[in-house]
């Protein structure tokens, strides 16, 4: 933990346990706002209207992305090491999305007969294009609109290295800034599309979510060069960046304001009635700062969290992307299975049974697949070195620390 009067900490570098457990925290966040709109708590005076909201935990994933796929360019543009080739960078996405994702599809689409009409839904979804496809979202697999966009944002993401290495590193800040900001109008743009395909669902119009966790990258970036060649070897910008996500309570403050105003009629209005562009825009403002005033003080800081650093949170969250995947066919089993009508309450009994399923469900997904294919295609880790004979050190085992954060 920083200590008063003393500079802080130069961020940590690698596997951040505190950013797995949010991710378990965002996760179990779109579970519950699922549950509460299938059982029609989302209908329920000022509760309601936040239980819908948890869809912002979208925003969390993506600034999570953000910063850590960014971090490794924002140091590399400062000399404080490479960029990752971009074909173990390509593998890695590859791996990490797809093996997993493509049992979900298949399991959805052959146990929910309904949903799997035609050969054109089944290869949109197995290739991540269903935003782009008429009526490409079905029952089942709807909450896979922000994986098609995060799949984008990867394809992207090398493209805006390339583009800002051109750039002096006091300019990063400010562009990064610009690039959100024009985002926030793609509501407005006049695209015309086929009946079933909704603009709304397209990384353009999310990209400020992604830049908030862009910006914690640039912020840690500086924070190394600080350390090492002192505090005027950044910009402005970089130092305000880095000033603001370091302090813990106001970002506290900032994502519950965010999260409290984007629970109101200002990013929309209930259910599934589209909102209308300024709503929109509102909402993906707020959604950035929702995750800027989460992801910030994880990065930046030294603290330790009792609760997103406790085993059980940092289990579910190497669980989480299997129960982001599993939870909305859980979900559909659950009502049968207890007879409980869709959108007729019991709030409670369905959360209740479909995280506990959703869990032991993804357990099993991570243990029979994720991680089976991780290991699979892992980087073979250079063997050390032995020591020379006689020099009197006894030989240790090399640290075990990851190097690499998940996501």
């Amino acid at each position: 933990m920083d200590e008063p009067g003393k500079p802080p900490a130069v961020p940590p570098h690698g596997f951040i346990p505190a950013l797995e457990g949010l991710r378990a925290i965002a996760a179990l966040g779109v579970l519950v706002t699922h549950v509460a709109f299938q059982t029609g708590a989302t209908a329920w005076p000022v509760l309601g209207r936040g239980l819908g909201r948890l869809d912002m935990a979208v925003a969390v994933f993506f600034a999570l992305s953000g910063a850590l796929l960014w971090r490794p360019r924002a140091e590399a543009a400062r000399g404080l090491g490479r960029e990752p080739k971009l074909r173990v960078y390509l593998r890695s996405r590859v791996v990490r999305i797809l093996p997993v994702y493509w049992v979900v599809v298949v399991a959805v689409l052959v146990l929910l007969p309904e949903a799997g009409a035609g050969w054109k839904l089944w290869l949109s979804n197995l290739t991540l294009t269903q935003v782009f496809t008429p009526y490409g979202l079905t029952g089942g697999l709807t909450q896979m609109w922000s994986l098609s966009v995060e799949m984008v944002f990867y394809l992207l993401l090398p493209l805006f290295a390339v583009g800002l290495a051109r750039l002096r590193t006091s300019w990063r800040v400010p562009v990064l800034l610009i690039a959100a900001v024009a985002s926030l109008c793609w509501a407005y743009l006049p695209i015309d599309t086929p009946d079933g395909v909704h603009t709304d669902t397209w990384m353009p119009g999310y990209l400020s979510w992604f830049v908030a966790g862009m910006l914690v990258a640039e912020a840690a970036a500086a924070a190394a060069v600080i350390a090492a060649r002192g505090a005027g070897a950044v910009s402005g910008p970089e130092r305000w960046v880095l000033a603001a996500g370091r302090r813990r309570w106001s970002m506290a403050a900032l994502a519950t304001i965010a999260f409290v105003a984007s629970s109101t009629d200002l990013a929309g209005p209930e259910g599934l009635i589209r909102p209308e562009p300024w709503q929109f825009s509102a909402k993906i403002a707020l959604g950035a700062l929702i995750g800027f005033g989460l992801v910030a003080p994880l990065v930046l800081r030294t603290d330790r969290h009792l609760l997103l650093d406790h085993p059980a949170t940092l289990a579910l969250g190497r669980w989480s992307y299997s129960i982001f995947l599993w939870h909305l066919l859980v979900l559909g089993a659950v009502f049968p299975i207890f007879g409980i009508p869709a959108f007729s309450g019991r709030f409670l009994i369905v959360l209740v049974a479909t995280a506990a399923i959703s869990i032991v469900v993804a357990a099993a997904s991570y243990a029979l697949i994720e991680e089976p294919v991780r290991r699979r295609f892992a980087r073979p880790r250079p063997r050390p070195r032995p020591r020379p004979a006689g020099t009197g050190i006894a030989d240790a085992p090399a640290a075990t620390t990851a190097t690499t954060a998940r996501n």
